[in-house]
């Protein structure tokens, strides 16, 4: 019994040292920029308007699921909620992005494409509910901190039907 007291009082002293106390993290590897890469890369919050029609107030959210033959061309699907000023509307998206400039920019414009599944609150009752629109995306993510940008977003939908501007906030790509 006294050898273990022993063994705990040093140590618990410090004055022998661990092996754990000396391990060292291997340094982070950079991947190539070439090649896909899928993945849940990052997320985003973003709010706005739609300035066509009802002139709703829409809320989503976007993840960043990895890139296809380069880093810059980037997947996107996102969801969102229109609210106020009508029938709520509810939309999935699935777009692809290619931005210009390299993450590491302080100002990284991008444009794109892609489709929606748009719904609509009763729905059911509608003969041409659910619909898909086609997308076009311009916008440009703005260097905030570290690990964020400010997002700016303007999306045409549904052969320009639909006009949306966003603000928002998203995690920059870690290594």
């Amino acid at each position: 019994m006294r050898r273990a007291c022993l063994v705990v009082l040093l140590l618990a002293s410090g004055t022998v040292p661990l092996g754990a106390q000396e391990f060292h993290p291997p340094p982070v590897q950079h991947s190539s920029d070439r090649g896909t890469r899928l993945g849940l890369f990052g997320f985003g919050v973003r709010g706005g308007v739609d300035v066509s029609g009802s002139k709703q107030m829409v809320f989503g959210v976007t993840l960043d699921a990895g890139h296809l033959f380069g880093s810059r061309f980037r997947l996107r699907p996102s969801g969102e909620i229109g609210v106020f000023n009508g029938v709520n509307s509810y939309i999935g998206s699935f777009e692809g992005l290619y931005r210009f400039t390299s993450d590491d920019q302080t100002a990284t414009p991008y444009a794109g494409g892609g489709f929606s599944i748009v719904g609509h609150d009763s729905c059911g009752a509608d003969p041409d509910c659910p619909a898909v629109w086609a997308n076009l995306v311009v916008g440009l993510e703005l260097h905030y901190r570290s690990t964020f940008n400010w997002l700016l977003e303007y999306h045409a939908m549904d052969h320009f039907d639909h006009n949306r501007f966003y603000v928002g906030l998203t995690t920059r790509r870690g290594n």
